[in-house]
């Protein structure tokens, strides 16, 4: 059998300190196994580490076991009466304890630095359910410890299915290899489940909510460094203060929150939601409360929901509704109003050409999320928003382009369909979005209202420029 390892993390899991040897409710230490019945809690008492069994009764709710057929060891919250998982090391090979000659499983640290996950298997010799990468052997003594850190550290590097304060959602611009939380198969079952969410290989600055491999959802780009979102909660406020990192290696966007609000968390559920939770633990009763859920419904923010050249207005009410972008319109009037968006919309006029004096304008539309499958030009954070636009207006196959405010790339630019775009009913996380169309008099209207329905329930000349970036 292959043993899960994590070769490609230089972080070791639970942060290996060398220090002198001394027991801590803390951290694990060579020749100290930890093993079911016992766990280690972090300094500052949020997380705790140990093995658990599952309960298919509850969403969240697991129970910790000394003995049981089927143990995990994994991070959940201290403290608090509804036990939650975070982390899950083992999620495909749970430890068997259903034989009487099966010796029960073990976390250990080994004087190499290794963290293994063993149990007795069939009772003739341990098996290895887990182990982390082999990344400190180097400095290897017999003085490393590993420390639970109260961020929930084990689960930093290599998530299961939620998103922790302080952990990254990233992705590298070279290997296109990103963090991917991935759904538990059912409440009884931490096993990778249908649903996942993380950036694409070929989509850069966004993220999206899969269900194998297709595109349930799709946030808007990362177009800034920073954001903040405030959720109520009962009688307060928590407040998500987001930010992106960018550099040469890599995009990632990591989060914070207000203070006294140590337990929240992004999570990907069972049946496909990504939710923001957080803890409730006021009188009377003690709960997750969910604050926002992704995608919402009713409503036409699914995945490419409008079809092309369409978009989902989120401030249209009393619902969301599918509109065709300015210049554009249904080819079936009839089908637009049975609810049928799927053949999107097309042109009212064709483009006229490329360059100067041809005919062809750019139509500002503020307030946008804007459409997937962009390119990024103009490397190294150079270029104005004028530099974008020609850019965009020189090369005929470019429809639309938007500006973005980051270190490596100031400028996305479209060729062939729009799909997914929105208007976003907050101007935090939106874009204006400037559409390419004939004929077009600048100071003309920004969106149009006509063909608008309620809902119920990159090309070749740009690959030169974008080898940087490794997209297609």
């Amino acid at each position: 059998m292959e043993v899960p390892a994590l070769a490609s993390y230089t972080v070791v899991l639970l942060i290996l300190v060398f220090l002198p040897l001394r027991a801590s409710e803390d951290r694990l230490v060579p020749g100290r196994p930890l093993s079911p019945g016992s766990t280690i809690v972090s300094d500052g008492g949020l997380f705790a580490l140990g093995f658990f069994s599952p309960s298919p009764n509850s969403t969240t709710t697991t129970t910790p076991a000394a003995n049981g057929s089927r143990l995990y060891l994994g991070i959940w919250y201290h403290g608090i009466p509804e036990l939650t998982v975070v982390w899950v090391a083992n999620r495909e090979t749970p430890a068997t304890t259903n034989s009487s000659s099966a010796a029960a499983p073990t976390l250990e640290l080994t004087n190499t630095s290794n963290l293994v996950l063993s149990d007795g298997g069939d009772g003739v010799g341990r098996r290895v359910l887990w182990t982390t990468a082999d990344v400190a052997a180097a400095n290897a003594s017999a003085t490393t410890t590993a420390v639970l850190l109260n961020t929930g550290n084990l689960s930093l590097d290599h998530p299961a299915d939620t998103f922790l304060p302080g952990m990254k959602i990233r992705m590298s611009y070279r290997t296109r290899a990103g963090t991917r939380l991935v759904s538990w198969k059912s409440p009884g079952d931490p096993s990778p489940g249908r649903f996942s969410y993380g950036g694409g290989t070929a989509s850069f600055l966004q993220t999206f909510l899969w269900d194998g491999p297709r595109a349930v959802a799709r946030s808007a780009p990362w177009t800034v460094l920073s954001d903040r979102r405030y959720h109520q909660q009962g009688g307060g406020a928590v407040v998500v203060y987001l930010a992106v990192v960018d550099n040469d290696e890599e995009i990632y966007v990591t989060y914070s929150i207000s203070d006294g609000a140590t337990r929240a968390r992004y999570v990907v559920t069972h049946y496909g939601e990504y939710q923001f939770q957080s803890w409730s633990g006021g009188s009377g009763s003690s709960a997750w409360e969910v604050l926002s859920n992704w995608p919402t419904s009713p409503g036409c923010n699914g995945y490419g929901h409008c079809g092309a050249y369409g978009y989902c207005d989120e401030t249209a009410a009393p619902v969301p509704m599918c509109r065709c972008l300015d210049g554009f319109e249904p080819p079936s009037t009839e089908e637009w109003n049975r609810g049928g968006f799927a053949s999107g919309c097309r042109r009212k006029e064709a483009l006229r050409g490329c360059g100067e004096g041809d005919g062809d304008g750019f139509l500002a539309l503020p307030g946008m999320k804007t459409p997937d499958g962009f390119a990024l030009v103009g490397g190294g954070g150079r270029g104005t928003l004028d530099d974008c636009a020609a850019e965009c207006r020189r090369n005929c196959s470019c429809v639309a382009y938007a500006y973005a405010n980051l270190s490596t790339t100031k400028c996305l630019v479209w060729a062939g369909e729009l799909v997914d775009a929105g208007k976003l009913a907050a101007e935090l996380g939106s874009d204006t979005l400037y559409l390419r169309l004939a004929g077009l008099d600048a100071t003309g209207p920004q969106l149009s209202d006509v063909y608008s329905f309620g809902v119920i329930g990159g090309c070749n000349w740009y690959k030169e420029k974008l080898q940087y970036h490794g997209l297609p």
